[in-house]
């Protein structure tokens, strides 16, 4: 059969989104202005309750319809001057054109809007615990190209910085001859800064080997700039190329080496305010068990006012650098606690719980605890819908909701971490 001589058919474009004026209601929780236009929910990044807005359509979801913003018609009052250069484009900080005070309010509301969601009625959320700007001692670069920077807002470009004035000043000013250093060696990496009680420790993953020169590159980098340690990670971990002090961190006054790139509360600050907020809730617990222990930023500290301590996490790296430094003093296992929690059985025999998981929050470790005898629990958390659920769980199984804290380590952005401690 002949073939047809016809054309094929254009595709045409669609129709560019036409802008829309909204009046912002709240803002969500990730930060972007709501407004209700047409009974859809709209989100605006940037803007604030109570401004009108012009915004256009990027792209439509089950939760709504995700916006660009214009321009700002009418400000609210609570709008401040962004002291960032690169704010708007870059996906680190959402939250800096608005009011410390109001900034705060709306943090504490967070949590009680997501406890409210899971039946809480006037749940006992305590204000806001506020750290102090600029001292953000860790971070994850990415270098895409020539450019070295934190990803945009809403996509996964690279935002090239200088300076970043959220971290620490000796972070800081690590970007631009970092940048420097490491263009001729990759297009694409992922650079994790941290500052340690030993100095900078910086560890760069990348998928490119290195070879003698480069090696001696870095080098000679991590000795001009006086870093601790510095790292290459090809795909199989870290590995160390200089070493000038090993890195350590110290929790209840006991030095835990750092691995490369490990996790660490954001700032000493924020830290500081989860450790106190812990301690209190236990109380004089004398047998306590810290899940999802990490490094031990709450087991040591416990570990110098309780009689025994059993902590337990699933990063081989932390467990085994925790255990080295705490010795006899903690019993500490390796152990998912995602897949494999500890039963109700081995709860038993602990006056008291401590569990700090990522943002997937402790699903099964809570189901376990509320079948449990356990008389104390206490829960940190970053992510408020998935403490909302877990809080849920453990009321359900018999505990009460005695008091929750927020905790502010991220001022210019809408994370934030919160303590809640709940009794049988």
């Amino acid at each position: 059969m002949a073939k047809s001589s016809r054309a094929p058919r254009k595709r045409r474009a669609a129709p560019p989104a036409r802008p829309l004026t909204l009046e912002i209601a709240a803002l969500g929780a990730g930060g972007d202005g709501l407004a209700v236009a047409g009974g859809v929910r709209h989100f605006v990044p940037l803007s604030l309750p109570g401004e009108s807005v012009v915004a256009v359509p990027r792209a439509t979801s089950a939760e709504g319809v995700a916006c660009s913003l214009v321009s700002v018609e009418r400000a609210s009052p609570e709008r401040v001057a962004p002291f960032c250069p690169a704010f708007g484009r870059c996906g680190g900080c959402s939250l800096q054109h608005w009011q410390a005070e109001a900034r705060s309010r709306w943090k504490r509301e967070r949590v009680a809007v997501a406890l409210g969601h899971r039946g809480f009625a006037e749940p006992p959320v305590a204000p806001t615990v506020n750290c102090p700007a600029n001292t953000r001692r860790r971070a994850t670069l990415a270098l895409k190209g020539k450019k070295l920077g934190f990803r945009e807002a809403a996509g996964h470009a690279v935002v090239a910085i200088d300076a970043c004035p959220v971290l620490r000043p000796e972070l800081s000013a690590l970007i631009v001859p970092l940048k420097a250093v490491l263009a001729p060696l990759t297009d694409d990496a992922a650079v994790a800064m941290t500052w340690t009680d030993a100095g900078a420790d910086v560890a760069i993953r990348a998928d490119a080997d290195l070879g003698w020169e480069a090696r001696e590159a870095l080098a000679a980098f991590a000795a001009a700039y006086d870093l601790a340690r510095l790292a290459w990670d090809a795909g199989d971990g870290p590995v160390p190329l200089a070493v000038a002090r090993p890195p350590t961190m110290s929790f209840g006054g006991v030095a835990v080496p750092f691995p490369a790139a490990s996790f660490l509360q954001p700032s000493a600050e924020g830290e500081a305010a989860l450790r106190d907020a812990v301690l209190a809730g236990l109380g004089d617990a004398e047998t306590v068990a810290d899940l999802f222990c990490g490094l031990g930023t709450f087991a040591l500290p416990i570990a110098r006012r309780a009689l025994r301590v059993y902590a337990a996490d699933a990063d081989g790296a932390a467990v085994r650098a925790l255990a080295a430094a705490a010795g006899a003093t903690l019993e500490v296992a390796a152990r998912d606690l995602f897949r494999d929690p500890l039963t109700a059985a081995e709860l038993d025999r602990f006056d008291a719980v401590v569990f700090d998981p990522p943002r997937a929050g402790a699903q099964a470790q809570a189901a376990e605890l509320a079948r449990s005898g356990v008389p104390l629990a206490v829960a940190v958390s970053c992510n408020p819908a998935s403490f909302a659920r877990d809080a849920r769980i453990l009321v359900d199984g018999g505990y009460a909701l005695e008091r929750v804290t927020p905790v502010d380590q991220f001022p210019t952005s809408a994370h934030l971490e919160l303590v809640a401690v709940f009794r049988r």
